[in-house]
């Protein structure tokens, strides 16, 4: 399940890094809950609707993004808590909550993304970042998927195929800072060849790795 939140217009400057503000308000609002101690079977978009300035970003009509969940248990208490609360940073305040369930997806196979896709392993003491110029990527993505549907008792799909789409002529690797690290990502369209759970479920828990912090959300 899916929630839209719109915002009031920023009144200050939204800053080109504020992704880590945003891993905080949405902290904020879940609460402790066992959210934050397991995968996350979550996923959540980055700001839309706004313009490069100066110093960042300026959402003159206020901004939009989403939150999805694959246990809709949540989405009651986090509306709940966000109109409650609903102050997020630099001004930005919700308005508006509007809720989708999963989309319609049986004929969709081409997906764009809401937020980057952030792939990586940690290989003895080092941690690897990967992007859809090493061949693997595809494959972990899937390594992923699969083991997220595991811990949400859900069948393995054989069927499962995720691939970047290296035609798309503006894909790029894209350096995003959270917690004073840069972690290279990806800027790409996926292509999902799946069942129809399959598909639902990556629609909600969003592709690759820290899906909680802000990577990996699908259109």
């Amino acid at each position: 399940m899916r929630i839209y939140l719109k915002t009031t217009p920023n009144s200050e400057n939204v800053p080109f890094d504020y992704q880590q503000k945003m891993i905080g308000v949405l902290h904020k609002w879940l609460g402790t809950n066992q959210l934050h101690d397991l995968m996350s079977l979550y996923s959540f978009s980055w700001l839309m609707n706004g313009k490069i300035i100066e110093k960042g970003f300026s959402f003159e009509r206020g901004a939009k993004w989403f939150i999805s969940f694959y246990d809709e248990r949540y989405v009651k208490d986090i509306i709940k808590t966000i109109l409650n609360d609903p102050e997020m940073f630099s001004g930005l305040t919700v308005t508006d909550i509007d809720i989708q369930e999963t989309a319609n997806l049986q004929e969709q196979n081409y997906f764009r993304l809401a937020s980057p896709i952030f792939i990586k392993r940690k290989i003895e003491n080092n941690i690897q970042f990967y992007t859809f110029e090493d061949a693997e990527a595809n494959d972990l993505l899937v390594e992923t998927i699969k083991h997220k549907m595991e811990l949400a008792n859900l069948p393995v799909d054989e069927t499962l195929k995720l691939s970047f789409d290296l035609n798309y002529l503006n894909k790029k690797i894209k350096k995003v800072r959270i917690h004073n690290i840069d972690n290279k990502c990806n800027m790409c369209p996926v292509i999902i060849e799946g069942k129809n759970y399959t598909k639902d479920f990556i629609w909600n828990v969003g592709l690759g790795n820290s899906t909680g912090s802000g990577f990996g959300a699908i259109l």
